[in-house]
């Protein structure tokens, strides 16, 4: 472990010590909440300069610190790096330099430079970056990673991903200083069990166009990327407008169409829906592993976030590993580079 909060973290069965810096991010309120609800951590408070957005953690009960009282206190072991994306990166070195394992939500940083910086800096240090991308611990996503890999769908040759999402105008600015636009804010939840299954594509080529008719902010908002291998091909493609549910509201509409597909010459894995009871579809030729040949459908119960800060607290006391390894999380980074036309390798 490095530095002395880490060390401290180690003590098995006390709650590990754990702040926030920022909490503009998407996922960063369910994320606070849990850390305030798990019995494995104990939630010291949060830096977030904005006003309006620490409001929100107010009601919640959150303290509010300042950066320095985070990053100086020795007794916490955790820091969770929830800013806007343009502020993770340096959230994330300020955080190492200080001594602390950090969770970095996505996407972790916006070149390769300063992904390759954040890794280095956590190695020769000896602390622990999990990266917050919150399908690594979907079951049935797994299972499909689990089918492609283990051979079940023979040889896979083509693979499919789409992740569309409904957002305001004022997201919208936001998204639209960065090149890759809704492809780099989302694209990488989907690429990230594609190249962890098939590895570094040989080619990417991203289609980043913007589409909206009454909206001329620039953003890239109508996306999508080609990755190439020896024998396979495949598409991500993300939006920003897809329609509203009717009923719910907010992202419920597009999250019903979010998918991902690995087609193999001996079946086929389909992921759909990914959350609200992810179902997995297989369609096998012969039987591969526990499942035998024809048509099975599996779903599962699923909670963001949960397993991910589980595990990073067993890996704090030193009771576990991070199953996700910094050489993936490299190669994840520089596919989501490259598909958002973002990429100096």
């Amino acid at each position: 472990m490095g530095g002395a909060a880490a060390a401290a973290a180690a003590q098995t069965g006390r709650p590990i010590r754990i702040a926030f810096l920022g909490g503009g991010h998407g996922h960063a309120r369910a994320k606070v909440r849990l850390a305030k609800e798990s019995p494995d951590w104990e939630l010291v408070g949060i830096y977030e300069p904005d006003h309006t957005v620490m409001t929100g953690y107010e009601r919640m009960d959150v303290p509010a610190l300042s950066r320095s009282q985070i990053l100086e206190d020795h007794s916490i072991s955790v820091i969770g790096v929830e800013g806007w994306v343009w502020d993770l990166a340096d959230y994330a070195k300020a955080a190492l330099e200080a001594g602390k394992h950090i969770h970095l939500d996505k996407p972790p940083a916006a070149s390769m430079a300063e992904m390759r910086e954040i890794l280095g800096l956590a190695a020769r240090k000896k602390l622990l970056v999990q990266a917050g991308y919150m399908w690594r611990y979907n079951p049935a996503v797994n299972l499909a990673v689990e089918a492609a890999r283990s051979g079940w769908l023979g040889e896979v040759f083509q693979v499919r991903g789409f992740i569309n999402t409904t957002i305001s105008p004022a997201e919208r600015k936001k998204l639209a200083r960065y090149r890759g636009g809704q492809m780099f804010e989302l694209g990488g939840h989907l690429l990230d069990p594609i190249v962890r299954v098939m590895g570094r594509p040989e080619r990417v080529t991203p289609f980043l166009r913007h589409d909206h008719r009454e909206l001329n902010d620039g953003l890239a908002d109508n996306t999508m990327a080609v990755l190439e291998w020896d024998r396979a091909i495949g598409t991500v493609t993300s939006a920003s407008m897809h329609f509203r549910d009717h009923e719910r509201g907010g992202n419920f509409g597009a999250m019903q169409y979010r998918a991902l597909e690995f087609i193999g010459t001996r079946g086929a894995a389909i992921v759909q829906p990914i959350e609200q009871d992810p179902t997995v579809r297989m369609d096998l030729t012969s039987a591969g592993g526990p499942y035998g040949a024809g048509s099975q459908t599996k779903s599962f119960s699923y909670r963001r976030y949960v397993d991910d800060f589980a595990e990073l607290a067993a890996a704090v006391r030193g009771e576990g590993k991070l199953r996700i390894t910094p050489e993936e999380d490299l190669l994840v980074e520089e596919t989501l580079l490259r598909a958002s036309g973002m990429a100096k390798v």
